[in-house]
């Protein structure tokens, strides 16, 4: 971990198959620390206990998720479980929890022509010297997702955060002035 952080953390969390993937930003464009989860046996147990740990060490405001309903998300089960529980976890914590939708995320990166998750990743690597080295090439359909691609997708998430946070900041002010 590098020197304590200056910032409010915003912490991404990316659950996949395998675990999942987390970015913490400390800024717009400044990924303080990132890594991946690997839970083989009661992933969601596994994934909770790391998140704790995380949760404890980075201290961050804001988590941040993506929407994990059945009507918003084709996600599994198992991880909508998860998201929910993660989230819970969070409030417990006293941090505040974001909730975006896939739709969200890709209207975030519509601007810079990205509508898939590859096209999305290849955005944040481009603008996020940090993690650009950690890319992955773009899967073939036979194959499986990288794991890697779990901190670009967590990363989305709180690049998305950022732009709505500040979009609602900037129409805050306009409704004062009015």
């Amino acid at each position: 971990m590098k020197g304590r952080h200056h910032w409010p953390l915003t912490l991404g969390f990316h659950p996949t198959s395998r675990g999942f993937g987390w970015v913490a930003f400390e800024g717009l464009f400044a990924p303080y620390d990132w890594g991946a989860v690997r839970a083989k046996r009661d992933k969601n147990s596994v994934c909770l206990r790391a998140l704790e740990k995380l949760l404890k060490r980075l201290q961050p405001e804001t988590l941040v998720i993506e929407a994990y309903g059945r009507r918003t998300s084709l996600r599994s089960e198992r991880i909508g479980r998860l998201c929910k529980a993660a989230g819970a976890l969070a409030k417990d914590r006293g941090v505040d929890v974001a909730v975006f939708s896939r739709a969200d995320i890709q209207a975030c990166f519509a601007d810079v022509g990205a509508k898939t998750r590859q096209e999305i990743a290849n955005a944040v690597a481009r603008h996020i010297d940090a993690l650009r080295h950690r890319l992955p090439r773009r899967r073939r359909p036979w194959e499986p997702e990288d794991p890697r691609m779990a901190l670009f997708s967590a990363a989305a998430l709180v690049l998305t955060h950022c732009r709505y946070s500040a979009l609602t900041f900037l129409n805050d002010m306009r409704d004062r002035s009015a």
